[in-house]
């Protein structure tokens, strides 16, 4: 009966120990930035929220992409604060990518890199690109 009571207080213990472990360990949510505040995060995961206010679209492809879009948040040419890249969907193109995001809110996840001195987040996988609900 003892013997027991003390593997019934060792599963506890171990069960509260590892659930412990578990929380302090879990990956918190990357924190969310300005896009003239990314410069200052460069090689960091963050997610960069504004609005797209212009679009670019690369000369040249990549194998199984197509051409890239470059999408610059907040502020264009010619001094533009952050930009980032997606690609089209197979069968409609860059274009398509320019009409899910142009003019609208998002915010894009990933790791701050930087190109020219611009940051930049490449989002390949456009999973990462959420629309922000905008209020009027």
């Amino acid at each position: 009966m003892k013997t027991l009571k003390n593997a019934r207080k060792a599963l506890i213990v171990l069960t509260c120990t590892a659930s412990s472990l578990a929380i302090g360990t879990a990956e918190s949510a990357p924190p969310n930035i300005a896009p003239a505040d990314a410069k200052n995060h460069i090689g960091e995961v963050a997610t960069v929220c504004g609005k797209v206010v212009d679009t670019k679209i690369n000369k040249y492809g990549i194998r199984d992409h197509g051409k890239p879009v470059l999408f610059d948040l907040d502020q264009p040419e010619p001094n533009p604060v952050f930009y980032f890249v997606t690609f089209g969907t197979k069968d409609g193109g860059p274009e398509e990518a320019i009409a899910a995001y142009n003019g609208k809110k998002v915010c894009v996840t990933g790791k701050i890199s930087e190109a020219s001195g611009r940051p930049y987040i490449m989002a390949a996988d456009r999973t990462t690109i959420k629309p922000k609900a905008t209020t009027n």
